[in-house]
């Protein structure tokens, strides 16, 4: 391609690429003249030695930048070291812990009946066992508890220290607390024993077998034990469709309709490229799809493609008009209709942009806009940011530039790490040293059903949203004009979860600062994806749900929180109601993609779906 071509290819792409970071290499003292010139080409390639170093770096350390890592580590222990008076508190700390710590131990050994000095965190259940209760383990978890408050008081509120530093140095000395916790060892875990000694040992041979077997499907590329009775098409994603378009990043699914008369308005899904769609089409009675579906609703759908090596160029810009292409074809189906937009995690933050753009341009396709477990602003994205320094950023763009993607396994690593004693250490003692294979249902299936990310996607992706929050800010370029949330007029229907540890819901409410129309708002119990899957009948779910006037005053997270009411169950029911009051009446079912333009992809779940 000549460099002519070239330009007008990149001057004709729907975003602009993120600015190059500048080339150093060339950078030399005026006093070398012409004789090198800061036009000499890299003839030892220096930048490509120096990423091909540490792509191989990143793949041992699961894409963690060791640089950034230290650096903070020693800019803690360097503020830390001349604060004399945090240090004197953190003495303080230490001798009141051991006090009330021997003062229990005291208690224990006398037989006297004392309650523990400190109690574990709402979320950590790993002590629950009355096993726990009794001498010396009730002191061997509460010495764990104390030692992790005080290394808590000991990594936060330093002088000087950024807040994002602190959660850094924070966040990993709590992850090498965890990995020495009692409840890990087959010794000082009670419970173990107890199985242990009931089995005969049977469990830590069975538990031996059980870690075998998951390194061989790990090295083998095979997924998890039981993940093979919950295969798309045939175990989950089975609401019926056809496949009515097909690019080469994604497929477009249109499902079947159930009724006699459906919503004027048809629903269109973005799901996340970091996810398979079949997440909202999971087992038939936990299908957000199939729900919709028998509610009257006309539901498009777009399924990714799983990106290799050849895709490493795709990026943002793509991944828009791909929102534009299915729009196209929503509007071949159903000529003049407007539509409902759904976004789900990334996705919701693609099609916020999407629908920021089409406002600027005057495009008023989108009837309303629902966004599930999304962030519109990066300022605060809660743990996740630790994982997005410049530093980090850098380290993982060189394994993805060697690469060509970002690998499912570097993926789950860091999204593990973020919730280690649920998803690493608790598997670790139930499977291995308990012997008690976890059962496997749908929603694990799936999430182990892991994709990949294009290098160009992604490295934009970061750097534009997360970095430097340009989308929060009215920076973000599409094409050659910034876009603006505040622009989108269209009725907003927002959820966020409790539980969620990659979008706080604090964060995903920011929506209400940037947004400048009808925004309702649903805080739902649950996790990032537990809370959306949330089925009518589900006996453990609860919801808040109120709507926050285009007009109204800003009323703070918390405030919103503690004013507005629970109530149980799931949100499903409300998001249709909101469908059905945005819908302007009911219309005969749309003929299926194929029959009204004699195009055939094939029936739901489509190929892409099937990718590896």
């Amino acid at each position: 391609m000549n460099k002519q071509s070239k330009t007008e290819r990149d001057k004709s792409a729907d975003v602009s690429r993120p600015a190059a970071a500048p080339d150093r290499s060339n950078h030399l003292p005026p006093e070398l003249g012409p004789l090198c010139a800061a036009n000499t080409p890299d003839r030892y390639s220096a930048v490509g030695l120096d990423r091909v170093s540490k792509a191989a770096l990143a793949r041992m350390t699961q894409g963690i930048s060791p640089y950034y890592v230290t650096s903070v580590f020693f800019n803690w222990w360097l503020h830390l070291a001349s604060s004399p008076g945090k240090q004197a508190q953190l003495v303080e700390k230490a001798a009141q812990k051991s006090m009330q710590l021997g003062l229990a131990a005291s208690n224990s050994v006398m037989g006297r009946d004392a309650k523990p000095c400190i109690a574990p965190l709402l979320h950590d259940s790993r002590f629950d066992a009355p096993e726990w209760q009794q001498w010396p383990y009730n002191i061997a978890y509460q010495s764990f508890l104390m030692t992790q408050q005080w290394w808590y008081n000991a990594t936060n509120d330093i002088d000087g220290m950024a807040r994002s530093e602190e959660q850094a140095v924070s966040f990993a000395v709590r992850q090498m607390l965890d990995m020495m916790s009692p409840s890990n060892g087959i010794w000082t875990n009670p419970e173990v024993i107890a199985e242990t000694v009931r089995q005969g040992g049977a469990n830590l041979v069975t538990g031996a077998q059980n870690l075998a077997e998951d390194m061989s499907r790990t090295l083998t590329g095979q997924p998890p034990v039981g993940a093979e009775d919950y295969l798309p098409g045939r175990d989950v994603a089975l609401t019926p469709g056809k496949v009515v378009y097909r690019s080469h990043l994604f497929e477009l699914i249109q499902y079947s309709p159930q009724t006699d008369k459906v919503a004027a308005e048809p629903l269109l899904i973005v799901p996340a490229w970091i996810m398979k769609y079949y997440i909202l089409d999971l087992s038939p009675d936990n299908s957000l799809v199939r729900y919709l579906v028998e509610q009257g609703f006309t539901v498009f759908m777009v399924s990714w493609r799983n990106p290799d090596t050849a895709d490493r160029d795709i990026g943002m810009a793509d991944y828009l008009n791909a929102v534009e292409q299915a729009l196209g074809e929503i509007g071949r189906i159903l000529p003049e209709r407007q539509v409902h937009g759904v976004g789900y995690c990334l996705g919701g933050t693609l099609l916020s942009a999407k629908a920021a753009q089409m406002a600027r341009d005057g495009d008023d396709r989108l009837k309303t806009l629902s966004l599930f477990a999304t962030q519109t602003d990066f300022e605060d994205p809660g743990e996740l940011q630790l994982f997005v320094s410049e530093s980090q950023v850098s380290f993982l763009e060189h394994v993805m530039w060697d690469q060509g993607y970002l690998d499912t396994k570097q993926m789950a690593g860091a999204f593990q790490l973020l919730r280690s004693v649920d998803l690493i250490w608790s598997r670790y003692v139930h499977e291995y040293l308990m012997g008690r294979r976890q059962p496997m249902f749908d929603l694990m299936a799936w999430n182990a059903d892991a994709t990949r990310m294009p290098y160009r996607m992604h490295s934009e992706y970061l750097r534009h949203f997360f970095m430097n929050n340009e989308l929060a800010q009215g920076q973000y370029r599409i094409g050659d004009k910034p876009v603006a949330i505040g622009d989108i007029s269209a009725p907003v229907f927002c959820v966020s979860t409790t539980g969620d540890h990659v979008a706080p819901w604090q964060s995903v409410y920011k929506l209400h600062l940037l947004a400048d129309t009808d925004i309702t708002f649903v805080l739902t119990s649950g996790g990032h994806n537990a809370g959306i899957i949330s089925k009518p009948g589900h006996k453990t779910r609860t919801f808040q749900i109120a709507t926050t006037p285009e007009k109204a005053n800003y009323v703070a997270p918390d405030d919103w929180q503690a004013e507005t009411p629970i109530k149980d169950g799931s949100w499903w029911p409300e998001f249709s109601s909101w469908l059905t009051a945005h819908s302007t009446g009911k219309a005969t079912p749309p003929p299926m993609g194929s029959a009204a333009g004699g195009r055939s992809f094939g029936d739901a779940p489509g190929s892409y779906v099937m990718q590896r």
